[in-house]
């Protein structure tokens, strides 16, 4: 019986004949290493903290202003914090109506093995992803939750954890969630700072633009050979039952009625009467706005999947049941949020002894050595930067546009693959970074560190790609 070598220099079980490919044995090193060695998500935006206040120390920026934006910022993703809460919380609402959890367990059953499964949830989440990365994280997490039933399957819970979360850390800023292409397709939405630069940029020019539909479709197929052939064998799997964490699916729509004043908990009229009257608002919504603009607003997705959630669970008792279920998800949406609203105030606000700010001085560095040729690679390096400190879902293109556009314009380059570029890069830091894997970890019940070794692995690919693409394809954007 042959005993792989990384296992035995890591001091871990040896495992049987079952021999792991190249990329399984890099994936299990990295995570072996990050289980021992990654911290606790939390730790993890607190080290931001401090690494972010010492930067802007080094820029001449006073103590007080270093604290005043800290307490300033913290509040200001509440907002966004909150609609996270309600992504898990709509999610497993939905996941434990008989309905969606029967189209859940038929995506299951599709792949026969632990590295099909692995590559499919892959799929699906960056499929998901390229119409709603909010859709994609609560999907991704309950079709693990639904595959990890399949006890036959023996698939690795962590590996496919880190499947799931590449929606977010390939193909959502591609696809229809790109906050910087939605503002610059919509005219009243799009800052005066910004439309003196660029005016009205149509999603023909960037999401739509062949160039960007190409790069995306090359990113899925790299993240879905790097999951099958990264899957662990062997000894190496952990399953969900390995990491103990409980993937039942509760069904709570079986109670009745014990007295006659809980009829109106268990009747169907008041939920079929709530989901008429938001219907009509639904209906408005789409009547008055571009269709692309209420898909992409994340209040009003998760308005339609809670009053979905509502409908299907036919009564408010089995509802409000499954709500209270949910909650315990959001602790780390909760918790962490703010904290990374308090980094990006003091990224982008708090000023140096010169009047700019740690984020004008990153853009100015990276602006500085762009030129045409060069300039997709270098504002695509900038974007990740930036982005492992700031992850804000592209909120910050509204303060990095005005420098990166007119960069882009002064230099001739096209405006539409700008915005692209800035994009694409976007994604890769949220592969090291925890911010936006909160939700799916609690949706799976796992830490970050458990994930995070085989999310390393896809972003030592991801990174040459995305450059690659960037500067491959702009020769021959529009």
């Amino acid at each position: 019986m042959s005993v792989d070598a990384t296992t035995t220099d890591l001091g871990l079980a040896a495992a049987p004949s079952v021999r792991q490919g190249g990329l399984a044995r890099l994936a299990y090193a990295f995570t072996a290493w990050a289980e021992k060695w990654y911290p606790d998500a939390f730790v993890f935006v607190i080290f931001a903290v401090l690494v972010v206040a010492a930067a802007n120390l080094a820029t001449g920026a006073s103590p007080v202003s270093i604290a005043q934006h800290f307490g300033d910022g913290f509040w200001t993703l509440i907002p966004f914090t909150m609609q996270m809460a309600m992504v898990l919380i709509t999610g497993y609402v939905l996941a434990v109506s008989p309905p969606v959890a029967k189209l859940i367990d038929l995506l299951a059953a599709v792949p026969r093995s632990n590295a099909a499964a692995i590559a499919w949830v892959a799929f699906v989440s960056m499929m998901a992803s390229y119409v709603n990365y909010a859709l994609s994280l609560v999907l991704g997490g309950l079709l693990i939750r639904a595959l990890a039933r399949r006890t036959e399957l023996g698939m690795d819970y962590r590996a496919a954890g880190a499947a799931a979360y590449l929606g977010l850390g390939a193909t959502w800023a591609l696809g229809l969630s790109s906050s910087a292409a939605m503002l610059q397709a919509n005219a009243g939405s799009l800052p005066k700072a910004i439309s003196d630069i660029t005016g009205v940029i149509p999603l023909s020019q960037t999401i739509f633009l062949w160039n960007s539909i190409v790069a995306a479709i090359a990113i899925m197929v790299l993240s879905v050979a790097v999951s099958f052939l990264s899957a662990p064998k062997g000894s190496h799997v952990r399953t969900a039952q390995d990491m103990g964490c409980d993937v039942s699916l509760e069904q709570v729509t079986d109670a009745r009625p014990t007295r006659p004043g809980e009829w109106a908990e268990f009747t169907p009229i008041l939920p079929v009467l709530v989901v008429i009257i938001a219907a009509a608002w639904i209906g408005m919504q789409f009547w008055n706005k571009p269709a692309l603009q209420v898909i992409g607003n994340l209040n009003t997705y998760n308005f339609i999947l809670l009053m979905v959630g509502l409908l299907l669970h036919k009564n408010i008792y089995s509802f409000h049941k499954a709500v209270v279920k949910s909650v315990p998800t959001t602790g780390g949406v909760l918790l962490q949020f703010p904290f990374y609203g308090a980094v990006a105030a003091m990224m982008t606000a708090v000023p140096g002894s010169d009047g700019l700010t740690l984020s004008h001085h990153i853009s100015d560095m990276f602006v500085s050595i762009a030129n045409t040729e060069t300039y997709p690679v270098v504002i695509g390096i900038y974007s990740a930067v930036l982005g492992f400190f700031v992850p804000s879902g592209g909120g910050k293109w509204i303060i990095e546009a005005p420098y990166v556009m007119q960069a882009a314009k002064d230099l001739h380059t096209h405006l539409g693959w700008a915005v692209t570029t800035y994009n694409a890069a976007e994604a890769l830091p949220n592969l090291i970074n925890p911010f936006w894997m909160l939700p799916l970890l609690g949706v799976l019940g796992l830490k970050a560190r458990d994930i995070v070794g085989f999310c390393f692995t896809q972003f030592l690919f991801h990174v040459p790609l995305v450059l690659f693409l960037l500067w491959f394809l702009a020769p021959h954007a529009g």
